[in-house]
């Protein structure tokens, strides 16, 4: 078995499984998600016509599932530059997410999505700092 040969590798897979984890779980059970991201799940018997909630939860579930094996495979490549790329990515997704819930247009658990991006690019750019400092 294959595993991260670098601790930025390994921040990258931990992020990578965690990110594809939730995108099936997305899939599976939607409701799920929403709950975990502060959302009030609708029955499907109660949404309105062109409710498409359901459609945007599938599309960002199948993209973080994608995303997740990405940075996996990425990982066991050890590709530091796909990593430092990473790192101002997911911080701006940090402040974006951050501002949703501070403007009101998100509920507070989405806060989490925000800090679960920020914390993991600041663990990725800090071990690929370390990295750099100790070569």
């Amino acid at each position: 078995m294959r595993l991260p040969r670098s601790l930025s590798g390994w921040t990258m897979a931990v992020f990578g499984l965690l990110a594809a984890g939730l995108g099936v779980a997305g899939l599976v059970s939607p409701d799920i998600m929403l709950t975990v991201m502060g959302f009030e799940p609708i029955p499907k018997a109660s949404r309105a016509e062109g409710d498409h909630t359901l459609v945007f939860l599938t599309a960002s579930s199948m993209a973080a599932l994608n995303m997740g094996v990405y940075y996996v495979l990425a990982s066991l490549a050890d590709w530091k530059p796909f990593f430092r790329w990473t790192v101002p990515f997911r911080l701006l997704t940090c402040a974006v997410f951050t501002l949703a819930v501070v403007t009101g247009r998100a509920p507070a658990g989405f806060l989490g999505v925000g800090i679960w991006e920020g914390l993991g690019a600041l663990a990725t750019g800090a071990a690929l700092r370390y990295e750099k400092r100790h070569r």
